[in-house]
């Protein structure tokens, strides 16, 4: 749902659309939140929607989510006009910045990967476009 007013005393919350492999997670949050608690609330939502794991092609297998310690980092569209086909860019934060810190947009697309801690440096997001070829053409 889209914010009714631009004034964030009114609405302090905006939607953030958060994308790995196929999926997109629509995520309500507050401005004021850290994206340590964004990524909290992000890694319970795929542990309760997507047990098997998540895919990241049309005709692909579930990859199991990473066991243990996890970090998410996130990404934002090479391409300032939003357009995901050109790739992603790490976005710079850290998990104790807040969303209004970090200038998204409401209704941001918002690339995200599940990586181990001490790995965190070269991240790359796999997200998925969708082709109209990918579909039938029954539809």
């Amino acid at each position: 749902m889209p914010r009714i007013t631009n004034n964030p005393v009114d609405d302090p919350r905006i939607t953030l659309r958060l994308k790995c492999g196929i999926h997109t997670i629509f995520l309500f949050v507050m401005l004021d939140w850290t994206f340590a608690k964004v990524s909290e609330e992000l890694l319970l939502i795929l542990h309760d929607r997507y047990p098997n794991g998540l895919t990241f092609s049309v005709d692909a297998e579930p990859v199991p989510l990473p066991e243990g310690d996890v970090k998410v980092v996130y990404g934002i569209p090479r391409n300032p006009n939003g357009d995901v086909s050109h790739g992603w860019k790490r976005l710079k934060v850290e998990d104790e910045d807040t969303v209004e810190s970090s200038k998204l947009a409401d209704v941001s697309a918002v690339a995200f990967a599940l990586v181990d801690p001490m790995l965190a440096g070269n991240v790359t997001f796999n997200v998925t476009v969708p082709q109209l070829e990918d579909y039938d053409e029954e539809y």
